[in-house]
């Protein structure tokens, strides 16, 4: 199998990347850190990569609205090399923190056509709560053209943001639901345990986003934005419920692979 590279972002409040890394080589890619500045120092490394990775965090402590000072600095310093980079067969990843930037930038939700980068149609906005959620959530996956997502039809993922509630005009919402692009929900499971929609309702919908979106994808599914935390959920024991689990059944691994890990997995083998 071809070892994909992949390109980690980080700089001022970015606090994932270690994380994402380790996430990437352990499905057998290649990862490399680098710095913001770095980057912008060296534009010609982001085409040697065959991923590009915007982890979470707060990047610039999140002064100026959540990824809007770390998505102007690359507009300014990196969108040509962007645009070439996600004109190719190339994928790009947004994590809580990575995907209000890229919805800042305009690579999400994009449209059908390349000309649709740039413009910000969508916005992540302060919780509902009003107050920064930590928890874990219920998720489905519609059907959606997301690469990163192939295969999944549900997942449990933490979530550890202020500013997560998706917000679109009517008319752009009808579209992301008309192109297949929103690829992750947020869901609840009811009295018999399956797992239904969220219906708006908190804590099953942490932050109030609209029609419970937690994570959409670009019309051709190789760019994907999400609020929940996959690089946290990569082994079972991290699950809220593994000493549950491990009392039921003792030969449980620690290291069993967790729900999170089918995001890398689908990256990486994407380039196999």
């Amino acid at each position: 199998m071809t070892q994909p590279r992949v390109l980690i972002l980080s700089g001022y409040g970015i606090n994932c990347e270690e994380e994402t890394a380790y996430a990437f080589d352990s499905c057998g890619a290649e990862s490399r850190i680098i710095h913001v500045n770095d980057l912008i120092a060296a534009p010609e490394k982001l085409s040697g990569a065959q991923i590009f990775v915007v982890p979470g965090g707060f990047s610039y402590g999140d002064d100026t609205g959540s990824g809007n000072a770390l998505a102007n600095k690359m507009r300014h310093h990196l969108w040509a090399e962007l645009l070439e980079f996600v004109s190719r067969d190339r994928l790009v990843l947004g994590i809580c923190n990575g995907f209000q930037v890229l919805v800042n930038l305009g690579l999400l939700p994009g449209g059908p056509g390349a000309g649709e980068f740039g413009r910000r149609r969508v916005a992540l906005i302060a919780n509902c709560s009003t107050r920064y959620e930590c928890r874990w959530v219920e998720l489905v996956a519609p059907v959606a053209n997301s690469v990163f997502l192939r295969g999944v039809t549900s997942l449990q993922l933490p979530v550890a943001h202020g500013e997560g509630r998706f917000q679109a005009p009517a008319e752009t919402l009808a579209e992301l639901e008309d192109r297949r692009q929103v690829a992750l929900r947020y869901a609840r499971r009811d009295e018999a345990g399956e797992v239904v929609a969220a219906a708006g309702e908190f804590p099953a919908n942490p932050n109030g986003s609209l029609n419970d979106i937690a994570g959409i994808t670009s019309v051709d599914g190789r760019i994907f934005g999400l609020m929940p935390h996959p690089e946290r959920a990569l082994r079972l024991s991290q699950l809220p419920d593994w000493p549950e689990r491990r009392a039921l059944a003792p030969e449980l691994d620690w290291t069993a692979p967790g729900p999170g890990r089918v995001v890398f997995a689908n990256a990486v083998n994407y380039f196999s």
